[in-house]
């Protein structure tokens, strides 16, 4: 799974959900964010479960429209097949 796509993907619904509020990334710090926090999240760096939740208070979403089809693609097969088991005799 590519998780770096997913989380840039995440960043970027979330800068839309900020923007569509009419909040700009200094007002996040009213909800408890720091700017820098907030802009690293916009950025699309990782963040945990508890932070999802706060983001999805702040603008009163479930998480599952959040997170809607962001997984589209970030699955990836591995490049390097597994050795094969030898069978013993």
């Amino acid at each position: 799974m590519n998780q770096e796509r997913f989380f840039r993907a995440l960043g970027q619904r979330v800068r839309q959900l900020r923007k569509k509020r009419g909040y700009s990334q200094e007002d996040m710090i009213y909800f408890g964010f720091s700017a820098r926090h907030w802009q690293q999240i916009e950025a699309g760096r990782a963040i945990t479960v508890t932070t999802l939740l706060r983001i999805c208070e702040v603008f009163e979403v479930p998480m599952a429209k959040v997170v809607k089809n962001l997984d589209a693609g970030v699955y990836e097969k591995p490049t390097v097949e597994p050795p094969s088991r030898r069978r013993r005799s």
